[in-house]
């Protein structure tokens, strides 16, 4: 990949920000970017660890935010670039943790359907992201070990929020076995869920 290509060995004019975009602009060669890459990624990177809180993540989104120059220097105005590119960076990070706490939010959604429906206890709002994982995992477990039947109508009634009548019609069960299907499920859910983790 250009981002890890070695540097030229060749005495390479030193160009201004604004004189690698021009050049990148006209001619498409990705060593440009190369340059403006090896030029901010210290600012690049310490933007995202402030964000994201991850050295992991940090790293991969630096690789996302490069990648995405060589398209968004073709379809963006920029004066100045380095601004330009601390506030790309940030909204970058903005967007990834937006997208963390909607994951985050339906998986409290689902383990509350499930803890208020099953255990008699919904309240998940106290849980920490760990503790959140952690008990979705033993519901999730619980959900996979119930007859396909069971897991079928569960799953689409907690987790894809269907109605009993949606469950049927996509199903092919009987209103009937739906219901029971689903109260069987619960059932063996909560015994599965005190059996093993009390």
């Amino acid at each position: 990949m250009w981002l890890f290509s070695k540097k030229n060995s060749s005495a390479e004019p030193v160009y201004a920000d604004d004189e690698l975009i021009s050049r990148y602009r006209a001619s498409g060669e990705t060593r440009y970017i190369g340059t403006l890459f090896t030029r901010y990624t210290h600012l690049v990177y310490g933007v995202c660890l402030k964000y994201l809180q991850d050295k992991e993540d940090a790293r991969d989104a630096v690789m996302d935010i490069f990648e995405d120059l060589m398209q968004n220097l073709h379809s963006h105005d920029v004066e100045t670039f380095k601004n330009w590119l601390y506030t790309v960076s940030k909204n970058h990070c903005l967007m990834i943790l937006r997208k963390e706490a909607s994951v985050e939010k339906v998986k409290k959604q689902w383990v509350a359907s499930f803890s208020e429906e099953i255990m008699d206890s919904g309240d998940v709002l106290h849980l920490d992201r760990n503790e959140l994982d952690n008990r979705l995992s033993k519901m999730m477990d619980a959900l996979r070990r119930l007859s396909e039947e069971q897991r079928t109508c569960l799953e689409l009634l907690y987790l894809h929020d269907k109605s009993y009548q949606e469950v049927s019609d996509m199903t092919g069960y009987s209103m009937n076995q739906v219901k029971s299907h689903i109260q069987n499920g619960k059932r063996n859910m909560k015994n599965l869920l005190v059996k093993e983790h009390g």
